[in-house]
């Protein structure tokens, strides 16, 4: 007869977890380092505190602006758009030696500004980026009407949508 013998083991061999915790505790130790080397400055930090102390910043002047504030202005946004009004209102930055120019033209300002407002579309408005093209539009039609040189910004100090 035909005997049959049994494996004697038949479980797989399992090895030592002592390469596994050795990892993790290295991986923990390196993150524990580089946040300490991160958040201490010492890697890609700043100068050190007595190093600014030692050399002081001089300021820059102050440049020479004046700024002449335009009324609020309240437009009606078209039927398609989600909001049915805008309000604005915003400050033009101008040199000093022609504030009294800008304000005189005042009236004509804010016309071409509403005249602008009410020529957008809903979706002109309403993108992530539109706050910059039409601050930069309304600039140009600004020194358009002003004239070169008078005015250097407009700052958008409300822009609401209703």
């Amino acid at each position: 007869m035909a005997t049959t013998t049994e494996p004697e083991n038949l479980e797989p061999t399992r090895g030592s977890k002592r390469p596994l915790y050795l990892g993790l505790l290295l991986a923990v130790l390196g993150g524990g380092g580089a946040f300490y080397a991160m958040y201490s400055g010492l890697l890609f930090g700043e100068e050190t505190k007595s190093a600014k102390m030692e050399a002081p910043v001089e300021a820059a002047p102050m440049p020479d602006v004046a700024f002449v504030p335009i009324d609020p202005l309240v437009v009606s946004l078209g039927p398609n758009a989600i909001n049915r009004h805008l309000r604005f209102r915003a400050q033009l930055e101008v040199v000093p030696a022609h504030e009294q120019d800008v304000i005189h033209l005042l009236p004509r300002i804010v016309d071409v500004l509403n005249n602008y407002l009410r020529a957008l579309e809903a979706s002109d408005i309403e993108q992530p980026a539109a706050l910059m093209n039409l601050r930069a539009q309304m600039l140009r039609r600004v020194q358009i009407v002003v004239g070169p040189g008078r005015v250097n910004d407009l700052l958008v100090m409300e822009f609401v949508l209703k």
